[in-house]
């Protein structure tokens, strides 16, 4: 692995409009490039919107998705980082040729290749399905990036299982924070007033960002996953409104010994810069740790225990009005 400069976006977004979303993503891909970052990541479906995806019908989902790599928004990716000399990851709704639809992470290079990751645990809606495979990949800044897409995140198996597949750098697209949590110690709802007041009151809306709908509840694991596998992580995110949720943003960038390299609390799009220093890797802990691994050991982690569910089902198991659910 080479040093490298990259950044992490918070952006809301708007629900359904592509157009106004890529312009967006332009703006902002602009302005980490301008600060000489050669990886930008975006947000889990900031291209399509998110959560209002659970309320679509099969036909309205169709009408949003679109092929990857041939989509017309793959292809401005790919020019857009073509044009900046970066590398460029965001999230959209893919249609492939059978039919079927995914929750993706596009990842466009400016040597022209793309990279594809289909969250592999997909929930937002009964029409779209998950991923089965692990992406890591090598960039032509010299080094090897892999992609976990939000709720992929939460399971250590996925971070470690691209750990080691070779990625030093860990893409983490989300849209988290101020969600409605069936655990009573997880995260909550952000009241919408305090982001429609953000310019009067700042610190308000701040504090709650801050606070275990946000930020508390992202240090309880998320430094962990980089820490615990050597790797560097960027985590983008939303912020604010997303459909009827508040969105908590903090985008970051974690080192791979788990500390905060760069982020923001702020109630507002934005882009976080960190440099990554590759010489760190070599002794990290983590890098260390899974070199003391015993796979002998881990078979069990590979059989079923019975418990195994929908991840749509997880999710929505103590929310009887997002209960699975099929329609239209």
């Amino acid at each position: 692995m080479q040093n490298i400069r990259v950044a992490a976006v918070q952006m809301e977004h708007a629900p359904g409009d592509k157009g106004a979303n890529l312009a967006k993503v332009r703006l902002l891909a602009e302005q980490a490039a301008a600060d000489g970052c050669q990886i930008v990541a975006f947000p889990e479906c900031c291209i399509s919107g998110y959560w209002h995806l659970r309320k679509l019908a099969r036909d309205e989902l169709l009408a949003l998705a679109e092929p990857v790599p041939d989509g017309p928004s793959t292809q401005f990716l790919l020019d857009l980082s073509t044009k900046n000399d970066i590398t460029i990851g965001a999230g959209l709704v893919e249609v492939d040729a059978a039919g079927v639809m995914y929750n993706t992470y596009v990842v466009a290079m400016p040597d022209g290749r793309t990279a594809r990751h289909r969250k592999l645990h997909t929930f937002i809606s009964p029409h779209m399905a998950s991923g089965d495979a692990y992406t890591v990949f090598d960039t032509p800044h010299g080094c090897r990036v892999g992609v976990l897409v939000c709720y992929d995140n939460n399971l250590v198996e996925n971070a470690r299982a691209t750990a080691l597949l070779g990625a030093e750098i860990l893409l983490a697209p989300h849209q988290t924070g101020g969600c409605k949590s069936g655990s009573p110690c997880a995260m909550g709802v952000v009241d919408r007033a305090l982001w429609d007041r953000r310019a009067e009151d700042p610190q308000a809306i701040e504090a709650e960002f801050r606070g275990d709908k946000g930020r508390g509840w992202l240090m309880r694991w998320l430094p962990a996953r980089a820490h615990d596998n050597g790797m560097f992580l960027v985590f983008a995110n939303g912020v604010g409104p997303d459909d009827d949720e508040v969105r908590t943003g903090n985008a970051m960038v974690i080192d791979c010994y788990g500390r905060i390299l760069a982020e923001t609390c702020a109630a507002a799009d934005a882009v976080v810069v960190a440099n990554l220093d590759a010489g760190l890797r070599e002794r990290a802990t983590g890098t260390r740790w899974i070199k003391a691994r015993r796979p002998e050991l881990y078979g069990l982690l590979t059989r079923p225990t019975g418990q195994e569910q929908d991840t749509r089902r997880v999710r929505f198991e103590y929310d009887e009005s997002e209960s699975p659910r099929a329609s239209g």
